[in-house]
């Protein structure tokens, strides 16, 4: 359903992560997801705290799915004096590579107590299906030599 991507590419981003501070356009961070297949569809959630419904982008481009969202500073004013800044500001994106069997023509989004869900269904081709065995008696004839 969702396709693997290269392991040494997920320790680059985390590192990227962990060295360049926030994300901006240019150099997103990754935002962390749960992916699993749920009955007759494919369920993504992304955890996006703080972050409002209107500053997420989510595009499909043949089979990959590109979320975007930006959490911007909430305190702002000119007696403001920040004591401690640990949330994470700024872009946060992530690319899945969606396999042939799921139809993004689709696709579910909500936005939930800082998480957002993405449903997938599955094509009917890929579901699973019974296979009808037929059974034919043929005679069995004996020759003689």
């Amino acid at each position: 359903m969702l396709m693997r991507t290269d392991p040494f590419r997920e320790l680059d981003r985390l590192a990227q992560q962990v060295f360049t501070g926030p994300g901006t356009w240019s150099r997103p961070t990754a935002m962390p997801m749960d992916a699993y297949r749920s009955g007759d569809e494919f369920v993504v959630a992304f955890d996006l705290p703080g972050v409002s419904a209107d500053a997420i982008e989510l595009d499909v481009e043949r089979n990959v799915l590109t979320v975007k969202a930006e959490r911007r500073p909430t305190i702002t004013g000119d007696n403001v004096e920040m004591q401690v800044a640990e949330r994470p500001l700024g872009v946060f994106s992530r690319q899945l590579f969606l396999g042939d069997t799921l139809d993004t023509e689709h696709i579910q989004a909500a936005y939930d107590a800082g998480v957002l869900t993405l449903r997938i269904p599955v094509l009917e081709k890929a579901k699973p299906r019974k296979i009808a065995i037929t059974h034919t008696d043929q005679d069995v004839k004996q020759i003689n030599a």
